[in-house]
């Protein structure tokens, strides 16, 4: 028999290492328990003393009316304003005086322009022989007046400790931020800037079409605060 055919004897770690690597490992587990040992206990997680959530209960859609639009909107300005409300209140047969109050800081868009619908086939002179064009647009109006919800907020709200405080402010508040931004945009000119801009989108659409000669005019609007003459530009 061969010395190749005899089996290898087994490699024997010494002693010293088996030793040093017991050591090592029974450190770390001692390490390890010490450390969760030392740890301070956790403390109990105290709800706090009050709070609050919103809850958004879902109700139905209801479609109230469809109406079918034709308009040009032709300008819109952006207004802001802070509205001061207060309701004054007597109490005690007019012994005592007290008020509810709110302030208001209203943002809202008011845009205005033409309402194509009302145009007339007496509004419109056109000769595709001559190229000439002639219409007439019906007065400008106010279209859309909304407070922007994202930007209007109450500042304050103050009610006297024997007042009675009124749920509706706030809405008295707003119905007065839209009325008086309306009116302002009004007397800033927005029917007129509206007038002018509607006559200048439809001369360009007409121009369009080939008529070299075009001559528009708008209506004056109803309103007092935008009474000027109406805007017309013949061309030739």
């Amino acid at each position: 028999m061969t010395d190749s055919m005899l089996p290898k004897p087994k490699r024997m770690m010494p002693a010293g290492v088996v030793a040093l690597v017991s050591m090592l490992g029974a450190g770390a587990l001692f390490g390890v328990l010490a450390s969760k040992s030392c740890n301070a206990p956790a403390l109990p997680v105290i709800p706090p003393l009050s709070s609050s959530v919103t809850v958004v209960r879902p109700t139905a859609n209801v479609l109230i009316a469809v109406q079918d639009l034709a308009r040009l909107e032709s300008a819109s300005f952006h207004m802001e304003r802070v509205i001061d409300l207060t309701d004054k209140q007597s109490q005690l047969f007019g012994l005592i005086q007290t008020e509810d109050a709110i302030l208001l800081v209203a943002v809202a868009n008011v845009s205005a322009g033409v309402d194509l619908q009302k145009l007339t086939v007496k509004d419109i002179v056109a000769s595709p022989e001559k190229k000439s064009a002639r219409l007439t647009l019906p007065a400008p109006e106010v279209f859309h007046a909304e407070l922007d919800n994202s930007k209007t907020y109450v500042h304050t709200r103050r009610t006297g400790a024997l007042a009675t405080r009124q749920e509706n402010l706030e809405t008295r508040a707003r119905q007065e931020a839209e009325r008086t931004l309306v009116d302002a945009a009004l007397q800033a000119g927005l029917l007129a800037r509206a007038s002018e801009n509607a006559r200048r989108a439809v001369e360009g659409v007409v121009r369009a079409l080939g008529y070299e000669q075009v001559e528009v005019t708008v209506r004056p609007a109803a309103t007092p605060a935008a009474s000027a003459p109406a805007a017309s530009a013949p061309t030739q």
